[in-house]
């Protein structure tokens, strides 16, 4: 793993989940479904924790969904799945949240957006109401800052008084609205503590859809406290887009060491797989050598050695083997998430590559012999050739997994259950 100097921060517990106080960072994502229709939503958080996220948030927007929450935590547990759910609150948090006591209860933590509630009003009577039903539930609260509903009344009050500067100390708009971020977030936090909650049970976060707005204002929130934060840029994009901002950003901060826990929020194509979040945060942190998750596949892009698309298929077929192994090999061998396996084109980089690889093959390239090398830790073990290289390259995959990896014992296994 990376040796990546850490931020301090006060760690939390989440259900089961431990975030910040040095513990691992966390992947979390949320649903897209109505909360409301039980079934579609369980079935998503399923998924989704099946995919490897490690919480999983739904929207409670109204009695329905508040409803709904107590039945789809129900559900998940009838399933043996034990991701912690949280619930995320805008607007009318105070009154579902008093209003259904089931639904306050069934869920492990609270989402709550500052500039959504009173706080900026004339009072901050509905931000207290939701932090004292978190007290009396003992839930761990997330204080959510979002650009994009920033408390308006600080927001205006900074401005003012940035306005009365001498011009040479005076900020722009952008500088200033970070300012504002980061002082909504603490005053907030503050405000928590003084109605019940504890340190411990607070997460703070800084939401901007901009790469470089996500550094500088969690640059500034991170060294004005130690409260276990939460990473994301709010609205990444589709495709490309989000996959790039979302790694360049996030990852910047967690090479510096900031950053407790992460989402990506991908816009999936119509249809698309909810799940893909996960599997992009998954690979941002195990990139960086901070979490191991899978296996990795290297593999080359290709090149005018290399007309064939047999490497790129074989590639295609191993990565989502691996995948569709990893969840049972993840019960039962010890490490397996750390092996690192590689798929060459050709003979130019391929058997180096290789040899850096626990597992890998060395395709031919156009013209080349016929034939594959495999490397094991370093050395050549044996050379395939015909049309059963795919089959036989997973064989010895599988038996590599079996005599490298240790087989966990049964009290690891229930101990990660």
């Amino acid at each position: 793993m990376a040796n990546i100097q850490r931020r301090k921060s006060v760690g939390v517990a989440i259900g089961s989940v431990s975030v910040g106080g040095g513990a691992p960072v966390v992947v979390q994502s949320m649903t897209n479904t109505d909360t409301a229709d039980v079934a579609g939503t369980t079935q998503q958080v399923a998924a989704l924790a099946r995919a490897g996220s490690e919480l999983v948030r739904v929207t409670v927007n109204n009695d329905d969904a508040a409803k709904a929450v107590p039945h789809i935590v129900e559900g998940l547990h009838k399933q043996n799945v034990s991701v912690p759910v949280i619930g995320d609150f805008h607007y009318n948090g105070h009154i579902l949240l008093t209003k259904y006591p089931a639904c306050a209860e069934a869920l492990s933590k609270y989402r709550i957006n500052p500039g959504n509630c009173s706080i900026g009003k004339k009072d901050d009577e509905n931000f207290r109401t939701m932090i004292e039903v978190a007290v009396r539930n003992q839930k761990p609260v997330r204080i959510g800052v979002n650009w994009g509903s920033l408390d308006q009344q600080l927001l205006t009050k900074m401005m003012d008084e940035n306005a009365r500067l001498p011009e040479e100390q005076m900020k722009d708009a952008r500088e200033v609205t970070m300012d504002a971020m980061v002082e909504s977030a603490l005053r907030s936090a503050a405000l928590a503590e003084k109605y019940g909650l504890r340190r411990d049970q607070i997460i703070l976060s800084a939401k901007v859809s901009g790469v470089q707005d996500l550094i500088d204002v969690y640059r500034v929130l991170s060294a004005r406290c130690d409260y276990a934060l939460h990473l994301g840029l709010t609205e990444a994009g589709m495709g490309s887009k989000g996959i790039v901002a979302s790694a360049a950003g996030i990852g910047f901060l967690l090479q510096e060491g900031i950053g407790d826990t992460i989402r990506v929020s991908l816009t999936p194509a119509p249809n698309g797989d909810r799940s893909e979040e996960v599997t992009v945060a998954q690979q941002i942190l195990q990139s960086l050598g901070i979490r191991s998750f899978t296996p990795q596949v290297t593999a080359c892009p290709g090149c005018g050695r290399t007309t064939s698309t047999f490497f790129q298929e074989m590639a295609e077929q191993i990565q989502r083997y691996l995948r569709q192994q990893m969840p049972r090999w993840k019960e039962q061998y010890a490490g397996v998430e750390e092996m690192k396996v590689a798929v060459m084109g050709c003979v130019v980089n391929g058997p180096g590559e290789s040899k850096h690889a626990n597992l890998g093959i060395s395709l031919p390239g156009t013209f080349e012999e016929p034939k594959a090398p495999v490397f094991v830790d370093g050395r050549l073990m044996l050379t395939l050739k015909g049309d059963k290289i795919v089959p036989e390259f997973i064989k010895i995959l599988d038996d590599y997994v079996e005599s490298h990896y240790g087989v966990k014992t049964p009290a690891e296994v229930a101990a990660k259950a």
